[in-house]
């Protein structure tokens, strides 16, 4: 068995990612294209605040070689995160790159937006889908839901939607059976090994030796394994991710002492609302006695008296 570095660590990712020859080897195998050229885009990849967003992110530019022969520059936003998080989050990195002038094209005769795909790389899982690797493309549609093909792709339509790719990482279920398997293998949180968990066991012999894509991925984690600074920043994204848990943990029990604290308020009001009507019942009853009895010949001083209340109050039921 090999021990090798566990990628799901963002400082061990990342050190991976930065490997262009890995990275075109693994988002090759997630875009199911040949990528032909990737850069990692500098300074995107840092979390300024880790301790409250709890997503790791890179981004790169890639060139992709079509079947017709044909090169297209990309975005490939990849976003990783451990713990359940929520969509807004993810958003909000999309609106940067919707928003970025770096991300426009210009080429004769027109200005266009770089194509982008967004990768999720997520330490939990998502509903109940149960496929580890999930593609949501976009479509365009007429208006009777018949696809458009005639002019698409178009740079336009492309310009205003992006395609992503959801990778569940507890659904990796550890059978190889294709190319993305194979280098999402490393992933597989089933091979933590007993004596820590900023370390995975594999098995080294069911990967090809002669297997010129993953015997890199291999080597650079095995690397990352014996760095003792690897170690000590490991050691502080659990230290980080410890802290999470905790808020998050305060931040529920909060959140559910709202909601009861909602639900008594609503309760309350709704015993007053109750109360309000049966008084106004009773006020209803009593300005029909009233009436009743100053019709009888009754003054309305004796009414007040028989009905214990005082003057003004029965004056004002006779409005």
């Amino acid at each position: 068995m090999m021990t090798i570095a566990n990628p799901i660590y963002d400082t061990v990712f990342k050190y991976l990612m930065e490997d262009d020859r890995i990275a075109r080897t693994i988002l090759s195998a997630l875009l199911k294209e040949e990528i032909v050229d990737v850069k990692m885009r500098p300074h995107e990849y840092t979390n300024g605040q880790k301790e409250v967003l709890s997503i790791f992110r890179i981004d790169f530019g890639a060139t992709i070689r079509k079947p017709s022969g044909e090169k297209q520059l990309i975005l490939i936003e990849i976003q990783k995160t451990w713990l359940p998080t929520e969509t807004l989050r993810f958003r909000q990195y999309l609106g940067v790159h919707y928003q970025d002038p770096k991300n426009i094209m210009i080429t004769s005769p027109d200005r266009h937006a770089m194509p982008m795909v967004a990768v999720y790389l997520l330490g939990h899982t998502v509903g109940d889908i149960e496929e580890p690797v999930v593609y949501v493309r976009h479509k365009a549609f007429n208006y009777d839901d018949e696809p458009v093909t005639k002019g698409i792709p178009d740079r336009f339509v492309d310009s205003l939607n992006h395609d992503s790719i959801i990778v569940q990482i507890p659904r990796l279920h550890g059978k190889i059976n294709n190319r993305l398997d194979k280098v999402l293998s490393i992933f597989d949180q089933k091979r933590v090994s007993p004596e820590s968990q900023h370390y995975l066991s594999v098995d080294e012999k069911s990967y090809d030796s002669a297997d010129d894509d993953m015997q890199p991925i291999l080597h650079r984690l095995l690397m990352a394994a014996s760095s003792v600074k690897m170690r000590q920043d490991m050691n502080v994204e659990d230290e980080y991710f410890s802290i999470i848990k905790e808020q998050e943990g305060k931040l529920y029990g909060l959140e559910k002492d709202l909601a009861e604290k909602e639900s008594l308020l609503a309760e309350k009001n709704g015993q007053l609302a109750e109360k309000d009507g049966q008084l106004a019942e009773k006020d209803g009853q009593l300005k029909t006695l009233v009436k009743m009895l100053l019709q009888a010949g009754q003054p309305i001083e004796t009414i007040a008296e028989e009905l214990h209340i005082d003057i003004e109050r029965a004056k004002t039921l006779c409005d």
